[in-house]
């Protein structure tokens, strides 16, 4: 029985490790694609585009894995949290790989497109602090450290500031440089694309929570109480479904017209 439990840990181990190689290779994925992205280069962005296959493999041999650890080991407590968070965070990483496609293919639609430094510099800096937020969420899942995880949060919003101050300058140099308006989209979702990773690594650091805690970070949305159920008048309150409201002052539903 022993000798099982160390080759149980000795799996997981091996997950953390394979884990860490794929949150490297998401990282030099945004920096590659938004060098594709700066240097207008065709080849480097359909490099990157054909690539995304192998992250996508290798985050499925780590998903079986994972369901094997869970339908052999039946594992409890720390250890199935570990395990399931490891399920979450590949997916997470996979759509971070995913988002820099997205950002190659919008490169190819826009190579022929002069933007000016301002953009440029922009994005530059988000590349930057996508990557950073992706490495920072992997070394909080990596050190089971709830600090960092939580401050994952209040990173982001510095990536958020300039998703914003991004798609301002995007809307000067629609009206000031003649950008056309093709080549204003396809930047704006581009940036969109950056907003998102760093939105992942969030979702990572929350997941990193609950795997040393158990707990996950309070939602407002989740937590919001349920709307009280007003009956009728002459009704008993009973012949009415949850959440339905008959009475006098009631809207449309949703989808009617008022």
């Amino acid at each position: 029985m022993d000798e099982m439990r160390i080759e149980f840990h000795e799996e997981m181990e091996a997950l953390r490790s394979d884990v860490i190689r794929l949150g490297a290779m998401v990282c030099e994925t945004v920096g590659r694609g938004t060098a594709a992205l700066l240097d207008r280069d065709l080849h480097a962005a359909q490099l990157l585009i054909d690539g995304d296959d192998v992250i996508d493999d290798f985050c499925l041999g780590l998903e079986e894995r994972c369901c094997q650890l869970l339908a052999l080991q039946a594992p409890i407590a720390g250890d199935l949290r570990f395990i399931l968070t490891t399920l979450r965070l590949l997916s997470e990483l996979e759509r971070s790989g995913d988002l820099m496609v997205n950002v190659c293919k919008a490169s190819r639609r826009i190579y022929d497109i002069e933007f000016g430094p301002q953009l440029r510099g922009l994005i530059e800096h988000m590349g930057e602090e996508a990557a950073f937020l992706v490495r920072t969420a992997i070394d909080s899942y990596v050190d089971a450290d709830t600090s960092l995880a939580a401050a994952l949060d209040d990173i982001d919003d510095r990536l958020d500031e300039l998703q914003t101050a991004y798609v301002q300058a995007i809307f000067t140099s629609h009206s000031v440089d003649n950008l056309n308006l093709q080549a204003a989209v396809q930047l704006a979702m581009i940036g969109r694309y950056y907003e998102r990773i760093g939105d992942h690594a969030v979702n990572i650091g929350e997941r990193v929570q609950y795997m040393v805690t158990g707990w996950l970070p309070d939602h407002p949305g989740a937590t919001r109480p349920a709307a009280p159920i007003t009956p009728s008048p002459g009704s008993d309150g009973d012949a009415l479904g949850p959440g339905t409201d008959s009475g006098p002052d009631s809207g449309p539903a949703p989808g009617e017209a008022s």
